[in-house]
């Protein structure tokens, strides 16, 4: 699909080509061309066809400096000849596409083929169906209009199962739907920065069109193909693309490609666009893949892809592991997301389904046995021809009773009420904030026990204001009067302020009257022109003198280098480099600093040390940044040699020292409170001085004075963590992690590793599940290594967003307050259900296996047990997985990972019901016909009329379920169930439906359900007997959990196998990067090796425009994931089944942490 509406696309292009072949100097072919060369290839085709890339600015009509006019005409013109920004989506699924995979459940295939059997059979009448020799003992009252009736039974089941399907497509559909509109608002909120009639102005990215004048910068995702015009030290990571994870220097002489989907890592600069959507380099690729065909994935692993990339480079260690972790990831993740509880589940779902058919088996078998050898041995009737089809006719009915049996037993109503948990929390957690970019996060974000956030713009507001300077000798503790500044000294301030800061960092008027001036760009930097605006002065004039592209060389802030200085001519040709940064830092490279006069005076080691005292360190403790601002002259000739940056960045002169107030946001005391008291760790991971984070950190609540705590810089606690040859040691993280609360000045690699050694650590009896915050493309490795990675939605990158697993639509501390409360809403939802769920099938599993093996005949039948499956199933789901979270979630201790998902209490209540419940049945069934005055409906024959006796239990069965469906609302043992069931109209209308229909089904259900219709005196017994559920739910409350020593051992029997299962297999992996490591030269040979082939072939590809290949190269790529996905599964299968058959073997497996350190 995707390759016809392409080419349709590109020949409708050319069509218009040849139209307006004058509109334009270059066609959309030759930009294509020309877009797929690399490096000095394309500088020497752009000087011989276009000259240079102003050239190709004037044939595309465009200025570097203005931009486009952005006239709607013209706009729409570029459009329609070179296309637009846009790839096209591959198409949701249609609801019969999901209908039909709703079918594919073997338990309704079983069904199907009973029930088509038993209708085929009703309607075959043989000759000897009137011969009495045939027909049992029981065959008494056969009824020639019951005969008839025969079809219905398998009818029914027929019309249930399609109930099923149907409701469980509905579902699906309504999610992806979900899903899409999510995908749709992340795509929509993707702004980029362009320049129209010489505006610098944000528009979405499916409006940007070839010959816009796109403004870049660090951290962003390039989202078109373009030439590069200026700008400095711009380096991107382009491994989506090529696969090398080396990042790639930009230069307009030397290398000016800039391609869609890759990442700025560093620098900043301008691009002209010159191919956009399909016509880009991810558009062609997407083409080659089948237009979109596999899109959301290949957007997926590819953010993956580069995050892998970005986390090799910053850890050469971790190299292969970040790479294969993550490409098995990928093989999982599109498989289908599942989440450590989703694991859990299936697994339970899985022992159950396999209890039920042992259960159903034995039914059947008991069932035939007792049917031959009372027919044939007891009453010695031979077996005849003719009677063969009503022989079979009752084996049919026996193998409709397992299968009911079985059917009730599967509870396949567990992923769904997962899926409808999940579903609704997402929705609803995008009212608080929360966007989820995957499902699962939401649920594990319940379980975390520890966040690490970041500072800046997190747990502060981001708006940077300069509250004190130490300029000319004077500490001013606010801002200094502008006439006390020496004029020479004010220049110099305002030059190296305006100058050495990004250009696209501006001060605007406020949007409304009396409101605080708008910040736009580096907040920081924000801050440092409000302080030029503060001291009176406009830094705007500065500006317009010296242009952009007049900068002669500029040293970008990375996280290394943790300053960021400019390069100017002056006049006389001699250069000035204005430098700014942490004052630490650069304060070290000062050897001069301004005196009051404005003159230069030495700046020695002890002066350093003692500003360092008296200035620094104050500010510092008052919880503010200190930058410092200095700059140096060189002479014209010999011109420095600018690539040697240490002496370069040296022998600086010292203009003034400023002290950033960045003001913690009310809300996060308050929001920092609940997440203690719920029992989450919150640490505090920044590049500020360690005595600004401990100022912030106290003031957040982070830190309370005189509690036991460790607040460390990165360097200390790098030293702390890594044994004699440098590596890092788990046992020296875990001496650490339990108490440390700040980490200051620290690298992307630090929150990397502080994160890793947490989430590995075995320290602790509950193993942790760690959140982590981050906003800058450095924090990519550490968001991806987290349980929980938070993104910044207004400040973040979107190196940060692709990392992330949820981003906080208002970049606030308090938004991850309500996912916690969130995710553990789903965590109780879940168990809910299953809590209500067990006691169903339970109940009905033995029910209908006793019933079958005594009177020969489940006293519920294949439908109503269907129904009951339904209601209990896909209702229940329903109604327990939307009840909404309150406070009381976030005042108990997180669960951790690897508690069972029945606890104690839940299993107490499981077995304490269902006892009640088989009380009463059995009673109904055994002496019901006594009590009653009604005919006893045991060993009715093959087709007779429903009798009341049984239409009684089965009315009574669905009324106890109906009430204990509100005990089930409360599994902590709590007395009141009714507690705020009204903030839950689904679970109300639910209930009271389910209700509703169960009346019509008795009174009016007839044949089909078996039933008769009850007088209201025995309907009133029905209800009292539900009712009693109630009762005995608070005697059941009454006893103490802990007299249940026995239960325990229930409650983790089914988690047993369950829990270790992920951690087995992180383990495993483990083990496996130990022996990958030793392996990692032939990877790497033979890796380098696939990339030389795969480029061949593009290349290829490329030239014979046929997507032949693509498709060969998608089926390679497919393959080699599916072996993927079977190497890891098959070392986890085999370490598990060991885990189970011998408790010891634990251990070992747990120590592949320590283990995996000591391989070269």
């Amino acid at each position: 699909m995707g390759d016809m509406t392409n080419s349709d696309f590109y020949s409708k292009n050319q069509r218009n080509e040849s139209s307006h072949g004058g509109e334009f100097g270059c066609t959309l072919e030759e930009l294509r061309s020309l877009m797929e060369l690399r490096g000095t290839e394309a500088v020497v085709k752009i000087k011989e066809t276009y000259g240079d890339t102003e050239a190709i600015c004037r044939r595309l009509k465009t200025s570097p400096v203005e931009g486009l006019p952005g006239t709607a005409p013209d706009l729409e013109k570029r459009k329609q000849i070179f296309g637009q920004n846009f790839i096209p989506p591959k198409k949701p699924k249609t609801f019969l596409q999901l209908v039909w995979e709703a079918l594919q459940d073997v338990t309704l295939i079983i069904l199907e083929i009973a029930a088509i059997i038993s209708l085929g059979l009703s309607f075959y009448h043989p000759p000897g169906e009137s011969n009495e020799g045939c027909a049992t003992a029981q065959a008494g009252a056969e009824d020639e209009g019951e005969a008839e009736a025969g079809w219905i039974e398998g009818a029914a089941i027929l019309l249930s199962v399609i109930c099923v399907v149907l409701v469980t497509a509905f579902n699906d559909w309504s999610k992806e739907k979900q899903f899409r509109g999510l995908q749709s608002r992340i795509e929509q909120e993707q702004k980029f920065t362009v320049v129209r009639a010489g505006q610098v102005v944000q528009i979405p990215v499916a409006e940007i069109v070839v010959g816009d004048i796109a403004q870049i910068k660090y951290g962003d995702l390039l989202p078109a193909d373009g030439l590069f015009i200026q700008g400095n030290d711009l380096k991107i990571d382009e491994s989506s693309l090529t696969g090398e994870s080396d990042q790639v220097r930009k230069s307009v002489d030397k290398d000016p490609m800039l391609l869609s989907g890759t990442h700025v890592m560093e620098g900043s600069g301008r691009m002209v666009v010159t191919a956009v959507g399909v016509n880009s380099q991810t558009g062609i690729i997407f083409t080659l893949l089948g237009a979109g065909g596999e899109e959301e994935e290949k957007k997926d692993k590819k953010a993956k892809q580069q995050d892998g990339a970005a986390a090799m480079e910053m850890q050469p260690l971790k190299s292969a592991e970040g790479g294969d972790a993550d490409d098995k990831k990928k093989a999982n993740m599109h498989k289908k997301e599942k989440s450590v509880l989703q694991g859990k589940l299936t697994k339970l779902a899985v022992q159950i389904g396999k209890a039920g058919l042992v259960m159903s088996a034995i039914t059947v078998i008991i069932l035939v046995l007792y049917f031959t050898v009372d027919t044939f041995v007891v009453n010695k009737k031979p077996w005849l021809p003719e009677c063969t089809p009503v022989y079979v006719q009752y084996f049919v009915k026996f193998f409709i009773i397992g299968v009911t049996v079985l059917v009730v037993a599967v509870p396949e109503g567990l992923p769904l009420a997962v899926t409808i948990s999940l579903a609704y929390s997402v929705k609803k957690m995008m009212k608080d904030n929360n966007l989820v970019r995957h499902l699962d996060a939401c649920e594990t974000m319940g379980n975390a026990t520890a966040i690490c956030s970041d500072k800046t713009g997190t747990l502060t507001t981001n708006r940077m204001t300069v509250v004190q300077a130490y300029v000319g000798d004077v500490h001013y503790k606010e801002i200094p009067d502008p006439s006390s500044i020496n004029t020479k000294t004010m220049e110099l301030l305002v030059n190296a302020i305006a100058i050495n800061s990004a250009y696209t960092t501006k001060i605007l008027p406020p949007e409304k009257e009396g409101g605080l001036p708008r910040q736009v760009g580096n907040k920081t930097e924000c801050g440092l022109l409000g302080f030029v605006l503060d001291l009176k002065q406009d830094y705007e004039p500065v500006r317009s003198q010296m242009p952009e592209e007049k900068l002669y060389k500029v040293y970008t802030f990375n996280s290394v280098r943790k300053s960021m200085s400019t390069v100017i001519k002056m006049p006389d040709e001699s250069f000035r480099m204005y430098s700014k940064g942490a004052s630490e830092i650069v304060l070290k490279k000062c050897c001069k600093i301004l005196s009051g006069a404005g003159e230069p005076r030495v700046f020695r080691p002890r002066d350093r040390d003692e500003m360092v005292k008296k200035v620094i360190e104050p500010m510092a403790c008052d919880g503010l940044r200190t930058i410092c601002v200095a700059y140096r002259d060189f002479p014209s000739s010999p011109e420095p040699d600018w690539d040697n940056e240490n002496d370069i960045l040296n022998d600086l002169t010292c203009i003034c020292v400023v002290g950033i107030e960045d003001p913690v946001r009310p809300e996060v005391p308050e929001a920092i409170r609940k997440c203690q008291r719920a029992g989450i760790t919150v640490r505090m991971v920044t590049g500020d001085n360690i005595n600004t984070a401990r100022a912030i950190a106290i003031k957040c609540g982070i830190i309370h004075p005189g509690e036991d705590f460790l607040c460390l810089e990165g360097k200390e606690f790098n030293r702390r963590i890594r044994n004699e040859k440098g590596e890092i040691e788990q046992e020296r993280i875990d001496k650490i992690w339990p108490k440390l609360r700040v980490l200051a000045r620290s690298s992307p690699t630090d929150k990397h590793t502080l994160v890793k050694g947490i989430i590995d650590s075995t320290h602790t009896e509950q193993r942790q599940v760690v959140a982590v915050t981050g906003d800058g493309t450095n924090d990519g490795p550490a968001l991806k290594k987290a349980d929980v990675g938070f993104a910044m939605g207004i400040a973040g990158t979107d190196v940060a967003k692709e990392a992330s697993d949820i981003i906080l639509t208002d970049d606030n501390f308090s938004s991850i307050v309500k996912a916690v409360m969130w995710g553990r809403n789903v965590y109780d939802s879940i168990s809910k259900f299953l809590q209500f769920q067990l006691t169903v099938n339970v109940v009905a599993v033995i029910v209908a296996f006793t019933g079958a093996c005594i009177t020969q005949d489940s006293p519920l039948k294949a439908v109503q047990m269907l129904w009951v499956n339904l209601i209990m199933d896909t209702f229940a789901s329903l109604a327990l997985a939307t009840e909404p979270p309150t406070e009381t979630l976030l005042l108990r201790k997180p669960y951790g990972r690897n508690k069972p998902l029945i606890s104690r209490t839940m299993m107490k209540n499981i077995l304490g019901h269902a006892v009640y419940q088989l009380t009463l049945i059995f009673t109904l069934l055994f002496v019901g016909e006594k009590m009653f005055q009604i005919d006893s409906g045991r060993n009715a024959p093959l087709h007779s009329p429903p009798s009341e006796h049984y239409t009684i239990i089965f009315n009574t069965f669905v009324m106890m379920q109906l009430f204990n469906e509100i005990n089930a609302r409360k599994i902590h043992g709590e007395r009141n169930v009714f507690d705020g069931i009204f903030r839950n109209p689904i679970f109300c209308t639910i209930v009271l439906g389910t209700f509703a229909i169960q009346i019509v089904i008795v009174q009016f259900g007839g044949k089909p359900f078996s039933c008769s219709p009850l007088q209201l005196d025995q309907w009133m017994w029905c209800i009292f007997i539900g009712l009693g559920e109630l009762v005995w739910g608070q005697v059941i409350a009454t006893i103490p959990t802990s007299r249940l020593k026995f239960l325990k051992e229930a409650g983790r029997l089914t988690q047993k196998e369950e829990i270790p299962e992920e951690e087995l297999n992180e383990d495993v992996e483990e083990i496996d990067h130990a022996e990958r490591e030793l392996r990692r030269g032939q990877i790497l040979w033979f890796r380098g090796l696939n990339r030389i082939q795969t480029q061949i072939e593009v290349v290829n590809t490329f030239k014979s425009g046929a997507s032949f290949q693509g498709a060969l190269r998608r089926q390679s790529s497919v393959t080699s994931q599916s072996q993927d996905v079977a190497n890891l599964s098959s070392p986890s299968r085999v370490s598990l089944s060991n885990a189970l058959s011998s408790p010891t073997s634990l251990p070992p497996a747990a120590a592949g942490h320590p283990r995996r350190e000591g391989v070269p």
